[in-house]
């Protein structure tokens, strides 16, 4: 009687996630991912974004950037271009939110002038790079509609593979995650584009621990987008990176651009 007690409490647990459907499992694991990730009050960082032609030819930018992290609403950043001399003083700013539309600016030092990226724009491509403005916007579960599709194996790591698309204009039709299990981040994305093409995959590495209180963040230090069509490639770097800084919401106004 002992087992048969026994055995149906344990059906009664297990049935619920059994039950799950890949949809709320895989806003289940988003909702882990965020959640292990949160926490970081703020960063600050060197970075590097090399351009990389299909003949191999080879642009590099230098930038500072710094990101602050939001409250009940999404996160603040601001990047601004140090090299070379033909971008330097440019600035991007960018206000995330959880329920609309990100708010994205571009300022242009040559023109004295700050653009603001409309909806049409945010799947431009950034400076001439692999990555698109949304690439770099806002990635607030509230804005994707998630599905679990498989567990799997990448470099010998477990992951979580999920599909994810944006509930909002997007220059892609889905997105294929590839999410480590054991950090909480990913090891690779597919970008499809509205044709169901794949356009490009980002890869995720040179991940470093970073301790926030008692808390363990991990962040990559490597982004290696390569152009499944064009066969351009570019690859984002962090140095200096640092974690739990603390910046006065003036310092990513749309004033401090100019």
């Amino acid at each position: 009687m002992r087992f048969l007690a026994f055995s149906c409490l344990m059906s009664l647990l297990v049935a619920p996630v059994m039950s799950a459907t890949p949809e709320q499992k895989g806003l289940e694991i988003a909702k882990q991912v965020r959640d292990k990730n949160n926490g970081f009050a703020g960063e600050e960082s060197k970075m590097k974004m090399v351009l990389i032609t299909a003949s191999g030819q080879q642009v590099v930018r230098e930038m500072d950037g710094k990101v602050l992290e939001g409250g009940k609403d999404g996160d603040r950043s601001l990047m601004e271009f140090q090299n070379p001399k033909d971008v330097k003083g440019t600035k991007m700013l960018t206000w995330s939110y959880k329920n609309k539309e990100d708010d994205q600016w571009l300022y242009i030092p040559a023109f004295r002038r700050v653009k603001r990226i409309n909806s049409s724009s945010k799947s431009s491509s950034f400076m001439g790079s692999e990555f698109a403005f949304e690439d770099l916007g806002s990635q607030e579960i509230e804005k994707f509609t998630y599905k679990w599709l498989r567990d799997e194996k990448v470099e010998k790591r477990d992951v979580w593979v999920l599909e994810r698309v944006s509930k909002e204009p997007s220059g892609y039709s889905k997105q294929i995650m590839y999410m480590d299990k054991q950090i909480f981040n990913p090891m690779k994305i597919e970008y499809y584009n509205q044709r169901g093409e794949l356009l490009k995959t980002a890869e995720f590495s040179a991940y470093k621990q970073y301790t926030i209180g008692s808390k363990k963040l991990y962040r990559a230090n490597k982004i290696h987008m390569k152009n499944a069509l064009t066969k351009k490639e570019s690859i984002f770097t962090w140095d200096n990176r640092v974690l739990g800084k603390k910046f006065p919401e003036s310092d990513f106004s749309q004033s401090r651009l100019k």
